[in-house]
């Protein structure tokens, strides 16, 4: 197994780009709440996850085990996921494989309206390190790897398949993507220390077999501008601004929220306006932040909170919730006892009633562990 990104970081340390680190911080707030809205964490439960009360988990997917209604085994490494509206009233959760040496993809679990598991399926094969992505618009998912000249690979959740792959995304360590429905780019995050911020801006919207990939600047009036760069490469240009590990990324009500690991910062973009902000800033934070190593990110479809994985640390799910001046921070999930794994994959079901999201390595640190956590999310 490839030594985990949780380990990497401990031995070489936080590493932040020098032209990052020179940059002003906007809008810049967060403070600790040891109990979030839906009161303390309690016991952890048989599957070592501690919950608020009226919470309650449900293992539905394993590494390693056939799922029921057909004939898949659940892949290893479970990573970026996301949920699509089935025309049934169901909906269907997929789940990245972070497999190197052709052993990555992604698959699906299919639900019924009333929650039942009644399916799985594969709808990307033979690819590398698949981690993050995002779903789109138009109901497909892309799916991204990350490995050096990694690729973006367009699948569709519906049905078994094999996705697409769309090389004008980038040739790059890629993590996350995300979609802004009011003009159909792309923006993409770069998991490497020196990565960059990139939108593809496609010549149609929903289609990505034709357009231009470009890089982001930050000004110092906290405004981006962005420049036009090679498909072929990662960017790294001295125009360009290095973010240091960008991972998670999702759109929301106008907002590119995303976050970068290696300096512990959430980030939100405003595509109407080009302002780029720090919402959270966990250095800044000292002591007092509760929230390290932030990975995969999602936000709730009713109330606009913000959740957000933790790549090791102590291996916490965290909501953040704006309250007009700052940012509210709190833990909603543990994993006690998932001491090599990371949170992955957080993602709710239409109706957000739901939230899907896995241990990657489990307890064992190579069994992942992909749940289904119902509760009162709407009363944040």
């Amino acid at each position: 197994m490839p030594l985990s990104r949780r380990h990497w970081l401990a031995q070489t340390g936080l590493l932040c780009s020098a032209s990052l680190l020179s940059l002003p911080l906007f809008a810049t707030s967060g403070e600790r709440h040891a109990t979030g809205p839906f009161g303390p964490l309690g016991e952890p439960d048989e599957y070592g996850l501690r919950l608020p009360p009226g919470f309650r988990a449900r293992l539905v997917a394993r590494t390693g085990d056939r799922l029921p209604g057909s004939g898949y085994v659940w892949h290893a490494a479970p990573d970026g996921g996301a949920t699509f509206r089935a025309p049934d009233g169901g909906w269907f959760y997929v789940s990245n494989a972070e497999i190197a040496e052709g052993g990555g993809g992604a698959a699906c679990l299919g639900f019924a309206a009333d929650g039942e598991l009644r399916d799985a399926w594969r709808i990307l094969d033979g690819t590398h390190r698949n981690c993050a992505g995002g779903p789109t618009p138009w109901g497909t998912w892309l799916s991204g790897e990350e490995v050096e000249h990694g690729l973006i690979h367009e699948c569709d959740p519906t049905r078994p398949g094999q996705g697409i792959p769309r090389p004008l995304l980038g040739s790059f360590m890629h993590e996350a993507a995300a979609v802004d429905p009011a003009t159909g780019f792309v923006y993409l995050t770069e998991d490497h220390v020196e990565g960059r911020f990139y939108r593809f801006r496609p010549k149609t919207a929903g289609r990505l077999d034709a357009g231009v990939l470009e890089a982001a600047h930050l000004g110092a009036n906290g405004v981006v501008g962005w420049h036009a760069v090679s498909h072929t490469s990662a960017c790294r240009s001295p125009g360009t601004t290095a973010f240091a590990r960008g991972e998670g990324i999702w759109y929301a009500e106008g907002r590119i929220y995303f976050s970068t690991t290696h300096d512990h910062r959430i980030w939100c973009h405003q595509p109407a306006t080009g302002a780029l902000t720090v919402i959270y800033d966990g250095v800044a934070l000292g002591e007092a932040a509760i929230l390290r190593w932030p990975d995969n990110l999602t936000v709730h479809p009713q109330t606009g909170a913000l959740f957000v994985a933790e790549d090791g640390d102590d291996m916490q799910l965290n909501m953040l919730s704006s309250n007009g001046t700052g940012w509210r921070v709190s833990p909603l999930l543990q994993f006690v006892g998932h001491d090599a794994s990371e949170v992955t994959g957080p993602a709710f079901s239409p109706d957000g009633t739901r939230l899907y999201l896995s241990s990657q390595r489990g307890r064992d640190g190579a069994t992942g562990m992909t749940f289904e956590i119902s509760g009162p999310f709407t009363q944040a």
